[in-house]
């Protein structure tokens, strides 16, 4: 990754954090953005914006990892609730990827990486609204590369399970939780920040310049395997 320009959004906390230190130890040059800045810069991506200030000229990456975990009953789901998951996961990312279109198309091999979730391929029950926000993603995920293909510009996803991230804190937030959550995981564990931050890396990195609209399911083996 040494010499490639990547834009990540969200880099402060979980997944994002975790990225953004694989990708800085392999030597790419690292443009931060989160609501709350941190070490980057300030970008809320509810609002409305359509540039985003000191962006690199060339982008060779872009991860988008803002994301919602909203369970509910769907009876009791209302829709603003729907609005604001598809506000954060959807269409926070199209205005990114609008405003970072014209670096993207600058890079001789640039590669975006979103996420989606495992509830998007199976259904499970409470996840009404996030799989819904999701599957757009998904959607646009391969929408887009088709329609960048001929840029170079490759778009996959990493669809995780349950995640250990202050996202999740709450799903996971006693010895009992964990037990639970590694139980419905056929491989015997939830996932952890390291394991969606490698797959990530890969998606951004040369050895997988093949790929371009795919979904990653990185889950434990919950969207393929039936446990024992």
């Amino acid at each position: 990754m040494e010499n490639k320009y990547i834009v990540l959004i969200g880099g402060n906390s979980g997944i994002g954090a975790s990225v953004k230190e694989k990708l800085e130890t392999l030597g790419a040059q690292v443009y931060s953005y989160s609501r709350t800045g941190g070490d980057g810069k300030i970008l809320d991506v509810t609002e409305a914006f359509s540039q985003i200030e000191g962006l690199p000229e060339v982008i060779d990456g872009l991860v988008y990892c803002p994301g919602t975990i909203n369970l509910k009953p769907f009876h009791r789901f209302t829709v603003e609730d729907f609005q604001k998951d598809y506000e954060v996961n959807l269409l926070g990312a199209v205005k990114v990827l609008q405003a970072c279109m014209k670096g993207l198309k600058k890079s001789s091999s640039a590669s975006v990486v979103l996420y989606s979730t495992v509830a998007v391929n199976v259904g499970l029950g409470f996840h009404s609204s996030i799989s819904s926000a999701k599957g757009a993603v998904e959607g646009l995920v391969r929408s887009l590369a088709a329609e960048w293909a001929p840029s170079k510009i490759r778009v996959n996803a990493v669809a995780p399970s349950l995640t250990d991230t202050p996202l999740a804190a709450q799903l996971l937030g006693t010895e009992d939780k964990k037990e639970a959550s590694n139980k419905r995981h056929p491989i015997g564990r939830y996932g952890t920040a390291e394991d969606i931050a490698a797959a990530s890396v890969f998606l951004l990195s040369n050895d997988s310049s093949w790929m371009t609209g795919q979904v990653l399911h990185v889950d434990g083996g919950m969207s393929s395997v039936k446990g024992m």
